[in-house]
């Protein structure tokens, strides 16, 4: 009988050994569905809350090393691997940190102007490059408006007349817009500071007014967005190294669509004495606006004079001036004494005054187009300069 024995038990152990197993499988599933089910909603959670969180930190380290990066010549950023990381049409954001860093702590010592906008401060690069940075006063008169109109505006432009812009920065109530800078400051330092007046010769005179009309001819006619500056002045061209002028500060341009041709506000801003009458007393503008404005720099260029002086008791302003000038046939006396014009140039000086006084006409109407400004300007510079 101790085989049966022996026959029974180890039947027994076998059914034991069985139940165990289903046991152990059934606890196994019931691990697997609690894990599954933790991961699940722990990857939820992650990418719900805590992901933003790390995207916004990583995305601050970025714009704080934006500073660190090298500028190529058409604006775009590249790393220290050669990546292009930032084109145009995606305007960098610079961290408050980084900005403040390149300025010295906006340091006086660095401060370049003061504008409508707010105080221009000079910054610098790890890579040595300069820049200008713009900030937006508490107290200024141009507004949040102004400024997102500027930063979104000004970055989908492209010529070498208009100023480029390389970043902004919205961060702790700071609004700032960061731009190329231009070591010779603005054109109304050498037309109207008595040192400076001699620095740029007729020649130079000739190439800034036809920059000018390069880039007023390229925001009314041939960008992609058809824009009315409303600001044009001297102190709103600026002077690269070479002294190229640059159209500058579109905090109060507008853009207008295919088939407008004018537009109406109530709100009249920009500077007196660049106005249209139109403009100013209608709140009317268009190109022509730009035009009329135009008018009045390249009068000022050409006789280093302000429009809004005083020029004899019974001229209020250079327009009155120069066309009763005009009218007398002594256009040579508008022209700026030190430059030593040549007497066989001055046939060359009457219709650059020419084209001034039909830009300041007073009905629209009859202004040139900017397109016409760019042509004469070009046809007045070819002659003097194959002299």
């Amino acid at each position: 009988m101790y085989t049966p024995t022996n026959t029974s038990v180890t039947v027994m152990a076998h059914i034991y050994i069985k139940i165990e197993a289903s046991h152990n499988r059934k606890l196994l599933v019931v691990e697997l569905v609690v894990s599954v089910s933790a991961a699940l909603i722990l990857s939820f959670l992650c990418f719900r809350y805590i992901w933003p969180k790390l995207k916004t930190i990583d995305s601050g380290e970025t714009n704080q090393n934006l500073l660190l990066l090298d500028l190529n010549s058409d604006g775009s950023f590249t790393n220290k691997e050669g990546e292009d990381k930032h084109r145009w049409h995606k305007l960098p954001i610079f961290s408050l940190g980084s900005i403040t860093a390149s300025t010295n702590n906006f340091s006086i010592t660095n401060k370049l102007g003061q504008g409508g906008f707010g105080p221009v401060y000079k910054g610098e690069l790890a890579n040595g490059q300069f820049v200008a940075v713009k900030r937006l006063s508490q107290k200024s008169r141009q507004g949040l408006e102004e400024f997102r109109n500027e930063m979104h505006l000004i970055a989908k432009l492209q010529h070498r007349n208009l100023v480029r812009i390389f970043g902004c920065c919205d961060e702790k109530d700071e609004m700032i817009l960061v731009y190329e800078y231009m070591p010779n400051k603005s054109l109304d330092y050498f037309l109207f500071e008595p040192s400076q007046k001699d620095v740029i010769d007729w020649n130079k005179r000739i190439h800034i007014i036809s920059g000018i009309a390069q880039g007023l001819m390229y925001l009314h006619q041939y960008s992609q967005l058809r824009i009315v500056h409303r600001d044009l002045k001297a102190s709103n061209i600026l002077l690269d190294a070479e002294m190229n002028p640059k159209i500058s500060d579109f905090g109060l341009a507008r853009i207008f669509g295919g088939n407008e041709s004018q537009e109406n506000t109530k709100r009249i801003v920009g500077t007196y004495g660049y106005m249209s009458p139109e403009y100013a007393m209608e709140g009317l503008f268009s190109v022509k606006s730009d035009v009329f404005a135009f008018g009045v720099l390249m009068l000022e260029i050409i006789s280093g004079k302000k429009n809004t002086g005083i020029y004899g008791s019974e001229y209020l302003c250079l327009l009155r001036y120069a066309w009763d000038l005009w009218k007398k046939g002594r256009v040579d006396e508008l022209i700026v004494p030190t430059l030593e014009l040549p007497e066989s140039w001055s046939s060359v000086a009457m219709r650059y005054v020419q084209i001034s006084l039909l830009c300041v006409e007073e009905n629209p109407v009859d202004r040139p187009l900017s397109l016409m400004l760019l042509q004469c300007s070009i046809m007045i510079k070819e002659p003097y300069n194959h002299q």
